[in-house]
């Protein structure tokens, strides 16, 4: 226990009462206590209280039954000076009030130790939440992991609404506006046409056999429910009626559009809340008046308290580190200099970072444990790196996690056999003193760190390593000195510290902030030892560490305001005749929240409001909580925050109001932010110059920082005094916190805080070149070779983010369909973010090709576009923009950005023609045009290429949509500016030779990896010769030989493939590349960059003018989409890493044509999509249901989206029950997919495996065949339908009220049964 500064902020408790305030954080390892004490006013507690804090274990079954309630008890004998006994109720009549922050939510999601509880759905979409948005989590992980579904069982309604008018419409405006008995209108202002009502008995009765079987939660969601509640609504009662304890309803919880993410926000509530009733039930029991006289708040994932009885699992899952950030928030930023302040909380296992700016940065949709949900959460980004995350030395590069020692058997050092982990690189190199920390070690938990078992491990890693490089650098012709073990533990620091700044830069950077204009707030077990050394890599120059950082999330619980929420969706265009409306409305929400915290005890003095329209432009998804400020008209707000946001407003475009949202805040007393702040201006800080004489001086010790070791001064942080400031080297030590104080850094400490700032002139950041220098040589070096792999990630990753925020189309803003990466200066691939992967061995290609195109015509202020298969392109709707980078007028970097662009001509919509014979067919070509010449941009070019050049072909058109391809092209010219930008920074932080020097050393490691594989694949099968092939569904064959050298060498051969098909599934030799590479990299099965030293070790053969080397006129569109994925099936096959997956993408293409009538355009328009299937099974998992695969991971349009935008019902998305192929290992199942028609359309399909079934591996049996089927509506009244089988490929016009069913294949088994 242990007496907390003071800090006039905890004022703002005050509630006129004078009884013990307690916060409490309950994490998953220690559960923290702060306890305000009111006392009579002395010199020592000026302002009348005094401050304990208690810190112990979340689980001591041996001791007590709850952690919380056992530090209150704590806290009340700190008070009273008596003993209270452990067994007993607590006495309350001394409490205030208790405000608390947990995770045990998060737990129970984590772990999946929930209430058992039920889906009650719409019919046709059991498995929509299995099926999600259809991409799996990581690209290169032959075994598809997903989350599983969080309800037991599934109850199917027969009821069915849609809404009455769409979005797109090919004549500009909605129908009329007319009702009938079928035809309501919503909530949202929206026509809901009501197709099937429920058969009430029925819901009775599967309700009541729900019960009957043990389940006591549902969480009901129904299709349009965010606007029409009325059926959901009559299924609650009737669930109340039967005796379900715990019903939620979706359109009460999140009243917002799409299913998906609403339905999994119905679920999560379902399955938590009532653990948290439980929870907060048996916590109140522990207490004589079981809080009846006191007021009890749980901190929510927004960052506001809410009361007990209002606690609830959806708002519960960020609790814990909510308070955090509320705490570094009010401590550490200024009003009044408004420098943003970003948040740094490193635990055991995770370092959480978020930003403040003098506004609490909220989201409303995000994944958290694999699950989509809707609820405002504070934006808070975690990376896998902590004190416990492990050291690992593998394919050349040095690691660090995501793997965790965890708490048990916990880092080397704890005594218990654990692994290498940061924690032990902190105390080997001295960051971390084991004999002033806790001793609590061994089998008798009297015992300190253990810094020889760390050393051991250390030196046997350094002498692989050290092993490893000495072979490498001596194939190079380099010297090698071996490292010693303090500077591979410090190596392992450096890429920690590195890890930890990916998700920092994309929190501010990635949005336009400049990282180097923010302050650190530095906090958790583990933010001292890195604060400094983290802001040093960022440029950041003033770090806050708090005097109880490692309890600063129960403290911010102190600082914390009781929030109400309230929200309402709409559907309505903001223009002058809606203003008032909507305001209105807004209005009405606020006069609820005001009424629920007056009902709290909160006069109308203590309540702030905020309020928001959730808005987003006419024909996107991207949608923008817009605040209301004053003098402030909403629509310029929101184009204001779209450009600072995005880069671009959509003039012309109406903006749609999505939701309506009034959160109101209560707080008895105003809460003061960044008393730090004016303390510093007041302060006159004194030099301790003499360390050895200052009482807060414990001893001087040996730390190792980059050149050796340097003595440092250990000092105690409560015998220091405000003013006192401290150079470093040193070490700052409290009962929980260790902090270092790097070389060329000070601590000013005030009374409140540890403020760290920057003594030299520059920072790494600011001074980068001479810093850089410093670090780094072009000789590899293992430590920056996993420093380079991360930034130069990162860089691409930088550019995907730009590119999506920048574009407009649906295909790349919300599919994702594209991707970016760098390449050196002969075009090779150095780094691709892990985006779509089709694209991933082409873009060198197109890259090299431009190179030789333009040799000696490219300068600076050039762009390239192009997207001829000829020319390094896929298919021609993915269009490759690239930017070269000159140094003195040479290229010494090129980077790049590839999209799938909507429409870009041809003879269908979408440009995704099911039947194109010829190239000219699929759209727009080029082999390579300047769409920028010395920064101008050429845009009679672009409408030359786009609009004029396809329209010459027979049949065909330009594209149909210019104005979003010309936006998606100028977003794909900004990614690569972006990318630039960055790399020119990393030039000068390092120099020029040396990042060029790690391009090549990079591609050597990923070429060492691939060449192990490849020996050890000789060696499993014991042959040097491994064969395979399969065939398309019109009986083309690919057929593989891949032959392996001792040295790791491999010749993949497809002689013997079949011809150049007159048809558009042939395959340019770039796809082959994709997929080559993509394989070997999912085989390689660990942390690897993916570049072009994958296939360094890699002759291909491929024959001219055959399936995958056509001819420069052959249509190609199929083969980027199915024939790829052929090609993945074959390579993996071969190499007996996996059965076939469902082998094709599904897609599928609809819409209308552009029209012309007496002179006026009228412009069509298309949607795309691609359907997932079923996972081939694999040695050692079972096939994944529902998902994509391989050489495609796009989202999918939600249900609810589609409906509203296009003139379609989607009848059906669920699981096709086994279609996986039977074995060992069970493949995944595929898709059924059954949409109607509401207008005359085209349609094309453009799919494979209808023939073929997926084969099984090892024994393992076939996948089912995927089929595609047309119900078309019979004419008469008396309905019915000729259904139709499409086969693989067709083209054809639907009426209203027809279907197509596209039923994707499953995925190969694996071994026989």
């Amino acid at each position: 226990m242990e007496r907390l500064p003071h800090h006039s902020s905890l004022l703002a408790l005050r509630s006129g009462q004078s009884g013990i305030r307690v916060c409490i954080d309950r994490g998953g390892t220690f559960t923290d206590c702060v306890g305000i004490l009111p006392v009579e006013p002395s010199a020592e507690h000026p302002n009348g209280e005094r401050v304990v804090v208690v810190k112990l274990l979340s689980e001591d079954p041996s001791h007590y039954a709850d952690a919380p309630r056992e530090g209150i008890r704590r806290i009340l004998e700190a008070a009273a000076g008596k003993r209270h006994q452990r067994d007993g109720l607590l006495d309350t009549s001394s409490l205030a009030s208790v405000r608390m922050g947990t995770t045990v939510a998060t737990n129970a999601l984590l772990e999946r130790k929930g209430e058992p509880c039920a889906l009650v759905i719409t019919r046709g979409f059991r498995d929509l939440l299995k099926i999600g948005n259809q991409a799996r989590p990581k690209i290169f992980d032959l075994e598809i992991a997903k989350p599983d579904v969080l309800y037991q069982s599934v109850i199917q309604i027969d009821e069915r609404v849609t809404l009455d008018d769409y979005a797109i419409s090919p004549h500009g405006t909605p129908s009329p506006l007319h009702f009938d008995e079928h035809v309501v209108l919503g909530r949202t202002g929206e026509r809901v046409r009501v197709l099937a009502a429920p058969d009430w008995s029925a819901v009775r009765s599967q309700l009541q056999s729900t019960y009957d079987s043990g389940i006591r939660s549902i969480a009901v969601c129904l299709m349009h429910s965010y606007t029409f509640t009325v059926h959901e609504e009559e299924i609650g009662r009737i669930a109340r009626d039967i005796g379900f304890p715990h019903i939620t309803l979706s359109s009460e919880l999140v009243p917002m559009v799409k299913i998906v993410p609403r339905a999994h926000s119905a679920t999560i509530d379902a399955y938590l809340t009532p653990g948290i009733r439980r929870y907060t039930k048996g916590f109140s029991s522990g207490f004589d008046s079981g809080f009846s006289n006191m007021r009890v708040d749980f901190m929510q994932s927004d960052g506001g308290l809410a009361p007990i009885n209002k606690f609830t699992g959806l708002r519960a899952i960020l609790s814990g580190p909510a308070a955090g950030v509320v705490g570094y928030a009010v401590t550490c930023y200024s009003p009044n200099s408004k420098v943003p302040v970003i948040g740094f909380d490193m635990g055991g296992t995770s370092t959480d970072v978020s930003r403040f700016d003098g506004r609490f940065d909220h989201v409303y949709e995000a994944t958290t444990a694999g699950v989509t949900i809707q609820a405002p959460q504070l934006n808070i980004n975690t990376v896998a790196a902590g004190g416990g995350s492990c050291l690992l030395f593998r394919n050349g590069l040095m690691t660090v996690g995501p793997e965790s020692a965890g708490a048990h058997p916990g880092p080397a050092c704890y005594r218990k056999g654990g692994p290498l982990a940061v924690t032990d690189a902190n105390l080997l190199l001295g960051h971390l003193q084991a004999k002033h920390f806790p001793w609590i070690f061994g089998p008798s938990e009297d015992q300190p760190l253990d810094v020889e078992a760390a050393h051991l491990l250390f030196l046997q890693l350094a002498q692989n390593i050290n092993s490893k490089m000495s072979s490498e650098r001596s194939l190079l012709g380099q010297r090698h000195e071996d490292k010693s073990v303090e500077d591979i533990a410090l190596g392992f620091l450096e890429v920690a510290n590195e890890t930890m700044c990916r998700p920092i830069r994309a929190l501010t950077e990635a949005k336009g902030h400049d990282v180097q204009q923010h302050d650190l707030a530095c906090f958790g077990g583990a933010g001292g030892q890195h604060a400094c050394a983290v802001a040093d890599n960022l440029g950041i120059r003033r770090v806050f560490v708090h005097r109880l950082a490692s309890v600063l999330s129960a403290y911010g619980l102190a600082l914390a305001e009781v929030v109400h929420e309230e929200q309402a969706p709409a559907a309505d265009v903001w223009s002058a005749a809606t203003r008032s409306a909507l305001i209105s409305r807004l209005d009405d929400l606020a006069r609820v929240c005001r009424s629920r915290l007056h009902s709290q005890g909160f006069s109308d003095a203590q309540i702030r409001l905020d309020r928001f329209f959730n808005m987003r432009y006419d024909g996107t998804d991207t949608s923008i909580m817009v605040p209301e400020r004053v003098g402030a008209e909403f629509g310029v707000e929101f184009e204001a925050m779209h450009r600072q946001e995005f880069g671009f407003d959509l003039r012309g475009r109406d903006i749609v109001v999505d939701d309506l949202r009034v959160r109101s805040m209560g707080a008895q007393t105003e809460v003061k932010y960044g008393e730090v702040h004016d303390e510093l201006l007041h302060l006159r800080p004194t030099p301790v110059t003499c360390p050895a004489t200052h009482p807060a001086f414990v001893e001087s010790v040996p730390v190792y920082f980059r050149g050796g070791f340097r003595n440092a001064a250990i000092f105690k942080l409560d015998r220091l005094t405000p003013g006192d400031m401290i150079s470093g080297p040193a070490i700052i030590l409290d009962a929980n916190n260790t902090v270092l104080v790097e070389p060329e850094w000070r601590a000013i400490v005030t009374s409140s805080q540890l403020v760290l700032e920057r003594a030299s002139a520059a920072s790494r950041g600011a001074n980068a070149e001479k810093q850089g220098d410093q670090r780094a040589t072009t000789d590899l070096d293992p430590i920056q070779l996993s420093v380079f792999s991360h930034r130069f990630m990162a860089i691409a990753e930088q550019m995907g983010r730009t590119l999506e925020k920048t574009s407009t189309s649906t295909n790349i803003k919300e599919r994702l369909d594209f991707s970016c990466a760098l390449f050196d200066p002969a075009g090779n691939l150095v780094a691709n973010a892990p985006h779509i992967p089709v694209h991933l061995g082409s873009m060198s290609h197109a890259v090299q090709f431009q190179l030789k195109k333009f040799a000696g015509d490219l300068v600076e202020g050039d762009v390239v576009l192009a997207n001829h298969p000829q020319a390094g392109g896929s298919h021609l709707p993915d269009i490759t923009i690239i930017t070269p980078v000159f140094e003195a007028g040479v290229p010494i970097f090129f980077v790049a950005s590839r999209g799938h662009h909507s429409d870009i001509g041809g003879i269908s919509p979408g440009s995704m023609p099911s039947t194109s014979k010829e190239l000219f067919q699929e759209g727009a070509s080029t082999m390579g045009l300047k769409i920028v010449k010395q920064g101008v941009f050429q845009e009679a070019d672009v409408r030359r290429f786009l609009l004029e050049e396809p329209a010459n072909h027979p049949e065909c058109t330009g594209t149909r949509n210019y104005r979003d391809v010309l936006s998606d092209l100028k977003a794909q010219i900004a990614a690569n500016h972006r990318g630039i930008a960055l790399l020119r920074a990393l030039c000068l932080e390092y120099g020029l030779d040396v990042v060029q020097a790690y391009m090549s050393h990079i591609q050597r490691t990923a070429e060492a990896a691939v060449r192990a594989l490849l020996v050890e694949t000789r060696k499993r099968h014991g042959r040097i010769q491994l064969c395979g092939s399969d065939s398309m569904d019109d009986g083309s064959k690919i057929s593989l030989s891949v032959t392996i050298g001792e040295d790791g060498s491999a010749v993949f051969d497809f002689n013997g493939t079949s011809p150049e098909v007159y048809g558009n599934i042939n395959a340019p030799p770039s796809v082959t590349y994709s997929a080559i590479i993509y394989c070997l990299r999912c085989m390689v099965q660990s942390e690897l960059p993916l570049n072009q030293g994958c296939l360094a070790p890699v002759q291909v053969a491929i024959p001219e003018y055959s399936l995958l080397s056509p001819s420069p006129t052959a249509a190609v569109v199929g083969g980027n989409v199915l024939t790829s994925q052929r090609l993945c099936d074959v390579i993996l096959s071969t190499f007996g890493a996996a059965a076939a997956s469902q082998g094709c993408m599904n897609n599928l293409t609809f819409g209308v044509p552009a029209t012309e009538t007496n002179g006026s355009r009228q412009e069509g328009w298309g949607y795309y999509e691609t359907i997932a299937g079923g996972h081939g099974a694999g040695p050692t998992w079972n096939g994944q249901s529902g998902v994509h695969t391989h050489m495609t991971n796009t989202r999918i349009t939600d249900p609810e989206i589609l409906e509203r935008r296009y003139p379609v019902i989607l009848h059906q998305f669920s699981l096709r029950e086994d279609t996986g192929g039977k074995g060992r290992h069970t493949g995944g199942d595929g898709c059924v997919r059954d949409i109607e028609f509401l207008k005359r359309m085209s349609v094309s399909l453009l799919t494979e495996r209808r023939v073929f079934s997926p084969p099984g591996l090892a024994g393992g049996e076939h996948g089912a065949c995927g089929v595609n089927l047309w119900k078309r509506r019979l004419p008469g009244a008396g309905g019915g339908f000729q259904v139709l089988n499409l086969g693989s490929k067709n083209t054809f016009f639907v009426s209203p009220g027809d279907h197509v069913v596209v039923m994707t294949p499953g995925g190969g088994g694996y071994g026989s049964v």
